[in-house]
């Protein structure tokens, strides 16, 4: 049963993450605390690996579509590689009921942005000219890459830079951090900010993941089955995406966050 279980959370996490543009593996944590048990620290080392493998398979079928802006996700991906650690050294020093109340904090948020924000399902590309503002990050017209200018470099390493340290800190991916930037920074179509985005997650996951075993607190025989699940789910909804109204799996999706959000609220409180 609990094999099972795993298996079937790790489907829908994979689903998850291909169809709301790479945020879908904020739940991971949660998830996997509440269905199997486990604590906070080794539920976010197996949430780490599961991003990894999964944005990986993500992001490989992305640069075959054309949708992955590799350039900005290996400048994201490198500067948030060297945050995650912090994060990593931060979530050890403090009681894992603070850990579960910044855990509702997120997910909050992330339900607000779902249920709330207009816009949240297109690219910056696909709104109407008057809900467009300037974005730091042009695109040269004739060649449909970057223009890298100083505004364009920040902007990216600052949305990278909180990616790490949430990575490190909780264990996800990151994916509800960086689609809303990317948004906003850039002028990408949907596809191509997911893909961007899970290239940055699969390089910052991947480093995540490879601390917390070195650490001890990675169990590969707890965490491939949930992961490999994981991937399954990422194809099939990276194929299911262009056929699934993103309005309705947006607000599914934060109902879900803002339930399991009041959830991890009560754990915190409760101290369980």
């Amino acid at each position: 049963m609990t094999a099972l279980i795993t298996a079937t959370l790790g489907v829908f996490i994979g689903l998850l993450m291909a169809l709301t543009g790479a945020g879908g593996g904020v739940l991971a944590v949660p998830l996997l605390i509440f269905a199997l048990g486990m604590p906070v620290h080794t539920a976010a080392s197996i949430s780490l690996l599961t991003m990894a493998l999964a944005a990986t398979v993500g992001a490989l079928m992305a640069f075959q579509a054309g949708d992955l802006r590799y350039r900005a996700a290996l400048f994201m991906g490198v500067i948030g590689t060297l945050v995650s650690p912090l994060g990593y050294w931060l979530a050890h020093q403090v009681n894992a009921r603070w850990i579960q109340a910044l855990f509702a904090a997120v997910l909050c948020w992330v339900a607000f942005r779902s249920l709330f924000l207009q816009g949240q399902t297109r690219g910056i590309d696909e709104l109407p000219d008057a809900q467009v503002a300037p974005a730091p990050c042009e695109l040269n017209p004739e060649t449909g890459r970057f223009l890298w200018t100083l505004p364009c470099a920040r902007a990216l390493l600052a949305a990278a830079s909180v990616t790490g340290l949430l990575s490190g800190l909780l264990g996800v991916g990151g994916g509800f951090v960086l689609v809303p930037a990317l948004q906003r920074f850039t002028r990408l179509s949907l596809q191509s900010i997911s893909g961007t985005a899970l290239g940055v997650i699969a390089l910052v996951s991947w480093w995540g993941a490879g601390v917390s075993w070195l650490h001890g607190t990675l169990e590969p025989s707890q965490a491939l089955p949930f992961s490999l699940a994981a991937v399954t789910g990422m194809v099939l909804g990276r194929r299911l995406g262009q056929s699934v109204d993103p309005t309705i799996v947006r607000r599914l999706f934060g109902t879900l966050c803002a339930v399991v959000a009041m959830m991890m609220a009560v754990k915190a409180y409760s101290g369980g």
